[in-house]
């Protein structure tokens, strides 16, 4: 007999144990060879496991088990045949014996009905003047306390124990469901949560806001999307001009794209821009390598893969290992304004945010544009306020002006068209 041992693969470096978040198979099942079995999440990612070899699997760890990485979480028997049609053949049915013939039900003499008991009725009686001030405190009446002394007396015990009523409920009685459900954090949730909650504990976490002019940026879109699709295969989105505006800003404030190691800080000549894209299975931020040569439609190209492949749970550790400046877009879901979280180790974000029509002054006169908040969060011990001010004013330059400033004054050149 030819038992495989499949043992927990190393998703990446510093990765010592993941959690089995779902079994794709049931113990039993007949699998291939490169088949997906299984969901894992390490605290960077969630991953697929897949088959190492055909043949009938055993489990060995259960959904929720945190296993170390070389251990064993499953047996496949590589000798055990294929079942016809792909599943193990069901078992006959069993037959059951003939019932016996019923014998006739004895007469029981009926047994008396027990007494019913009598319906708990509130208080009738007066509190005591104990009680009373300790009702009139709680602002509860008599009648929502039954009392255990004398003749249905409210003692000070009573008045004392008696619960509040919920508001605009009945003061017995609470009306619609009241389940409660508990689940078990992801170990990438639990991931996150430590750093987000150390990235408040250990920066010097400071957030600057401005609002840029998305009118110029409509007009191209508008004017150029379907051509510019045709031509690249991707559409023109807000993003790339975001990302061609972040990075041009980094590379005029060098701090920004800087991160802490200690009393050490390290500065980046290339501009590894994280993307936060929203999951299945939580926030993951892949990042696009040295954005700063990207092209529009390179940018589009690589966030629409990774974004995919977050989304399809394909995503690698190394995919999102890294980075150097994250952008974040919570105007996706509507948020007209936010102090987004530092990714650690970087030392700055920036979030974007809805776009709404607003009035605006425009040379003396109120006119109405397509304006959205920007915020910019950065660690204060490396970051000075001249340099985050500074830089977020160069991201509004690039978006208030493209044309101009990200595209050297040719938009059609500048989109690659």
């Amino acid at each position: 007999m030819s038992v495989l041992e499949m043992k927990v693969p190393s998703p990446g470096e510093s990765i010592t144990e993941v959690e089995i978040a779902t079994w794709l198979v049931k113990d039993g099942d007949y699998v291939e060879k490169d088949q997906p079995i299984a969901e894992v999440d390490s605290d960077k990612a969630t991953l697929e496991l897949p088959a190492e070899q055909s043949g009938i699997i055993t489990l060995k760890a259960e959904e929720g088990d945190v296993v170390q990485v070389g251990q064993v979480v499953c047996l496949i028997d590589m000798d055990a045949a294929k079942p016809e049609g792909g599943a193990p053949a069901a078992e006959a049915p069993k037959t059951e014996e003939a019932p016996k013939a019923a014998e006739p039900a004895k007469q029981e003499a009926p047994k008396p009905a027990a007494p019913v008991a009598a319906p708990q009725t509130y208080a009738t009686g007066a509190p005591s003047p104990a009680a009373k001030k300790i009702l009139d405190e709680k602002g509860m009446a008599a009648g929502q306390v039954s009392g255990t002394g004398r003749d249905g007396r409210i003692t000070k015990t009573d008045a004392e124990l008696a619960a509040v009523p919920a508001l605009g409920g009945s003061p017995m009685t609470a009306t619609g469901a009241r389940t409660t459900t508990t689940t078990k954090l992801s170990v990438l949730r639990r991931k996150i949560a430590q750093r987000l909650v150390s990235v408040k504990n250990e920066t010097a976490m400071l957030t600057t806001f401005n609002e840029v002019d998305m009118s110029e940026i409509f007009r191209l879109r508008k004017l150029y999307k379907e051509e510019f699709a045709q031509k690249h295969g991707v559409g023109l989105g807000f993003m790339s001009f975001f990302t061609k505006a972040v990075t041009r800003a980094l590379q005029m404030y060098p701090d920004v794209n800087a991160s802490i190691d200690g009393d050490f800080k390290i500065n980046y000549d290339f501009c590894d821009i994280s993307i936060a894209v929203s999951g299945p299975k939580g926030l993951m931020v892949p990042v696009l390598r040295n954005a700063e040569n990207m092209s529009f439609s390179g940018v589009e190209a690589n966030i629409k893969d990774l974004a995919t492949k977050v989304r399809d749970g394909k995503i690698t550790v190394d995919e999102m290992t890294g980075g150097t400046f994250t952008i974040t877009n919570g105007g996706t879901f509507g948020s007209m304004l936010s102090t987004p979280i530092i990714n650690p180790p970087q030392s700055a974000i920036l979030g974007m945010h809805n776009i709404i029509q607003r009035p605006v002054a425009v040379d003396g006169q109120v006119v109405i544009r397509p304006m959205m908040y920007v915020a910019m969060s950065y660690d204060h011990r490396i970051i000075d306020g001249k340099e985050s001010v500074g830089f977020l004013v160069a991201v509004k330059e690039g978006i208030d002006n493209p044309v101009e400033i990200l595209m050297g004054g040719d938009e059609r050149k500048g989109l690659g068209l």
